[in-house]
């Protein structure tokens, strides 16, 4: 085992076009400080992520750095997952390099590429770390298998938002709206592209209505466009859960209600600059802190979405969300 080599998981196409540039400066970035003992893997696809990492853990690594946004973050989670090994042994990183970094900015880690290399050197060094709750959402139908996830998640338009923004061809379009308009424009679009179909489906399907249940208890019933699950304060570009330590113990539900498609630009606007949380009563806003499981169930049989740290897990009949375990990750 080999708790002190470095190994850096990095997609080859992520976030903004200056972003993949990035690539090929991490190893003569470490070992300009010092660090010799770092591996560079370049993967072309989150699967391939997500097996590289577990074949990495099995065989003895203990600190795995992801190059990449919260899809490649949440593969490399899974792939120590898949490994079996406790993660509580495991040391995860945050390179920024992606359309969708809210975990890495929480951690304090720097775009630039260099300040975040220089972070990581200094923080390893002195064994800055913070704990993060991870959390399993479990299909109704047993035949999907389980995601795992320590940043975000989500239903209802929410859900669908990854169809938009996570195919092969879409990434290419994702680096140049990264580029053009900062980490939240490629999901300003996934987000205008899921209400646009939204608006199309309810001219020949109905409304579906929601059961939420929070602890093993009904909290809520009714027709909602989007719900939100946050594990923890994910900064100023989601904002919710403001203060809530990503290894609290606990997560939070947000729920958007369907008070008219008109209304929906409106909400989500409020949603995003937090001004729906002073009148959410107005706006159709509710909130849950979740203790122990949240489970989120719609009124039909058929697959929906359900947004996985910003992937697809297709569920249906329900889904269930609980902690399970933490993981350690460097922070400044």
């Amino acid at each position: 085992m080999n708790d002190n080599k470095i190994e850096v998981i990095a997609t080859t196409i992520s976030g903004s076009i200056k972003d993949w540039g990035k690539v090929k400066r991490i190893v003569p970035l470490f070992k300009k400080l010092g660090r010799e003992d770092v591996s560079l893997h370049a993967v072309d696809s989150h699967a391939e992520a997500q097996r590289l990492t577990r074949e990495l853990v099995v065989k003895g690594q203990r600190t795995i750095i992801s190059a990449g946004g919260s899809g490649t973050f949440n593969k490399v989670l899974e792939g120590c997952i898949d490994s079996n090994i406790e993660l509580k042994n495991i040391t995860l990183g945050f390179l920024r390099k992606g359309s969708a970094d809210l975990i890495g900015k929480t951690l304090g880690m720097p775009d630039d590429i260099e300040s975040a290399i220089e972070v990581f050197v200094a923080s390893l060094a002195k064994k800055r770390m913070v704990k993060c709750d991870v959390i399993r959402a479990v299909s109704g139908e047993k035949r999907v298998k389980p995601r795992h996830f320590m940043g975000y998640g989500g239903a209802g338009i929410f859900g669908r938002i990854p169809h938009y923004t996570e195919n092969r061809f879409i990434k290419y379009y994702k680096g140049i709206l990264g580029q053009l308009f900062g980490d939240r424009g490629p999901f300003f679009v996934g987000a205008l592209l899921s209400v646009v179909e939204k608006a199309i489906k309810r001219t020949w399907r109905k409304k579906v209505a929601w059961t939420i249940t929070v602890d093993g208890k009904k909290a809520s019933q009714g027709y909602y466009q989007a719900m939100v699950i946050a594990n923890g304060d994910l900064g100023p570009d989601f904002p919710f859960a403001e203060s809530v330590p990503l290894g609290s113990g606990d997560f939070y539900l947000f729920a958007i209600r369907d008070i008219g498609m008109l209304s929906l630009p409106s909400q989500f606007k409020r949603a995003w600059d937090s001004s729906i949380m002073i009148r959410p009563e107005l706006w159709g806003f509710e909130s849950y802190r979740v203790e122990k499981t949240l489970k989120i169930e719609p009124k039909h049989s058929r697959p929906f979405p359900v947004n996985i740290d910003g992937s697809t897990m297709t569920c249906r009949g329900s889904a269930t969300f609980r902690i399970v375990d933490q993981i350690n990750l460097i922070s400044k």
